[in-house]
């Protein structure tokens, strides 16, 4: 097997399998230490890469140019490399069952280019179970090889909080795993070389697995939890986050807030876990329960979207929405499985139309998920209402005046003729302008003193 050695004096290489929002920083933090392949099946991410551009927005353009790592769409580079980290994406199925295409095409491909001696190690969050039963069979078949005695496997959950800058790969605890003590040893020993937070020996790998999907789950369940307050205090008239301010005084409240739970983790491991609990004939409880709450969300801003239209006097069809943000989380340029497109649906589902602003966000990306083209804030200037949804830094900036100017100036319901538009001066004056703040980027208070129907979750 290879030796840690090997690696810290750059005799062996590191591949890492996957150069998304996770397998980039990897790649790039390890370039720093050892000789590093980093392999992607997408051409086009590749070549942008090579090109100096950093399309995770993870660590940024200047990492990119800088590191010393060798980016391919080759696989047969990996041939040259002895310890190999997947970390491929691990979506969820229509029907919500775990989708392992990503991870078993990934261990296809490492199979047929493994050579003995080589270590796998597998970052991808999966239920346990999957690391030794599924991934270590198509390992053996594709390359002839026999685990334990000519390769072997471990397992790292990945750990990366997507557009965070405080909490980076390099300061997160990094559990490891191995498939046994000398597998656990070198994998640890290979990862402290760049993880300045120090790594946790987990006892097994599926222990390691397990650890994993259940940190996302309950931070899915927290949120749920949020999420079903703020429902039954919008009933009761009350604001969920004063309430929040006021219970988060003492020392052991949790700080969870209400919103919309999308992206690859939170709103996906979950199923992952109970689908292996249902498989053992456990039919989950509360996870379930959360993961209900949580995907009705987006319906729910919607149909109060509508209501607050409806209440300040706004023809619902044909009505102009805005919609700041579409990325499944702040600051981040991936909008796959993101939430927002749950209101988005819903909204034109009732005849309204939508215009979606988004700096941070994919252009490419979200046309080709959602047929949906961005458009930049100043041109906003025509809106019966505003959503937003996401709260990006490059938002906080915006005033509720500078907001006042996104909408529709005149007091007509929407398909008020040109002729009739022009006869009316364009005023605010006694016109409640429709201000859905799903996260609270602005001050309740003060947006209601300045003629804003203001609704938040």
């Amino acid at each position: 097997m290879v030796y840690y050695e090997d690696i810290a004096y750059r005799k062996e290489k590191i591949s890492v399998i996957g150069l998304g929002y996770v397998g980039m920083p990897i790649a790039v933090a390890f370039s720093r230490v050892a000789d590093v392949i980093g392999f992607d099946i997408s051409k086009e991410k590749v070549q942008q890469y090579i090109n100096g551009v950093d399309v995770t927005k993870e660590v940024g353009d200047n990492a990119i140019k800088e590191t010393t790592a060798l980016f391919t769409w080759d696989e047969e580079f990996l041939r040259d490399a002895k310890f190999h980290i997947v970390a491929v994406p691990t979506p969820i199925n229509s029907d919500k069952t775990p989708d392992l295409k990503p991870v078993t095409e990934a261990s296809k491909t490492v199979g047929r280019n493994l050579t003995k001696g080589s270590v796998v190690v597998f970052e991808s969050t999966v239920y346990p179970g999957v690391t030794e039963d599924i991934c270590v069979p198509i390992l053996e078949k594709e390359s002839g090889l026999i685990c334990g005695v000519d390769f072997k496997v471990g397992y790292s959950p990945e750990r990366i909080n997507p557009g965070d800058k405080i909490h980076r790969l390099e300061t997160i605890v990094k559990v490891v795993s191995g498939m046994d003590e000398e597998t656990l040893d070198l994998i640890a020993r290979v990862y402290e070389m760049i993880i300045e937070a120090g790594v946790h020996r987990a006892e097994s790998i599926k222990v390691a697995e397990a650890s994993k999907v259940i940190e996302n789950s309950q931070r899915d369940i927290n949120i749920a939890f949020m999420n079903e307050l703020s429902i039954v205090f919008n009933k009761m008239g009350i604001d969920t986050k004063s309430v929040l301010e006021a219970a988060g005084t003492k020392w052991n409240f949790l700080n969870f807030t209400p919103g919309l739970v999308g992206g690859h983790c939170i709103g996906i491991d979950p199923y992952y876990f109970v689908y292996r609990a249902e498989d053992l004939g456990y039919h989950s409880q509360i996870i379930l329960s959360g993961r209900r709450i949580n995907d009705e969300m987006g319906k729910y801003v919607a149909e109060n979207t509508i209501k607050k239209l409806i209440k300040n006097g706004k023809q619902v069809k044909g009505a102009n929405v805005a919609i700041f943000g579409i990325t499944f989380k702040e600051n981040c340029p991936d909008s796959r499985n993101t939430k927002v497109i749950d209101i988005i649906n819903e909204l034109e589902d009732y005849g309204v139309n939508i215009i979606v602003v988004d700096p941070v966000a994919d252009k490419d990306e979200v046309f080709k998920e959602y047929n949906i083209e961005l458009h930049r804030k100043n041109e906003i200037n025509n809106a019966d209402a505003i959503i937003f949804a996401v709260p990006h830094e490059e938002f906080l900036d915006i005033s509720l005046e500078n907001l006042k100017e996104m909408y529709r100036k005149d007091k007509t319901p929407v398909g008020t003729s040109g002729i009739e538009l022009n006869a009316i001066t364009d005023s605010y004056e006694n016109n409640n302008l429709v201000l859905i703040d799903i996260k609270g980027i602005f001050n309740r208070k003060t947006a209601e003193n300045s003629n804003f129907s203001y609704w938040r979750l």
